[in-house]
């Protein structure tokens, strides 16, 4: 299972940190990615890290702004989302699969998380 946390409303230009903390899963061997999904739009990925070798991967609109990080020892994967932008508006969800592979489509996932709205106001 995996516990996002962390959303809210929050003005352009600020910042928030989302948590996602897994049990159920050998966290240290699962890559882990949070989407995000804003009304009317589908599920996209947003950024993702693997479990080897801590790579990542972010999609271009938020290069820059937005930093994945993961703490093994407290199974648990952040994001670090600075700058934000009306455009951010969504709820984010964790997911999480097996490998260490960087895949950016829903259905790679197997694990998910309940997703914490972020609203960011202009």
């Amino acid at each position: 299972q995996l516990q996002a946390s962390g959303g809210g409303l929050v003005q352009a230009g600020g910042s928030l940190r989302l948590s996602c903390v897994a049990s159920g899963l050998t966290f240290s061997r699962y890559t882990m990615a949070w989407f995000r999904q804003a009304p009317g739009k589908e599920r996209e990925v947003v950024t993702i890290i693997r479990w080897r070798t801590e790579s990542t991967y972010y999609t271009d609109s938020v290069k820059g702004r937005f930093t994945i990080s993961r703490d093994n020892a407290k199974n648990t994967v952040f994001l670090q989302m600075n700058s934000l932008e009306p455009e951010d508006t969504a709820v984010y969800y964790c997911a999480a699969r097996s490998g260490s592979a960087f895949y950016t489509t829903t259905g790679a996932y197997n694990v998910w998380g309940q997703g914490t709205l972020v609203t960011v106001s202009s």
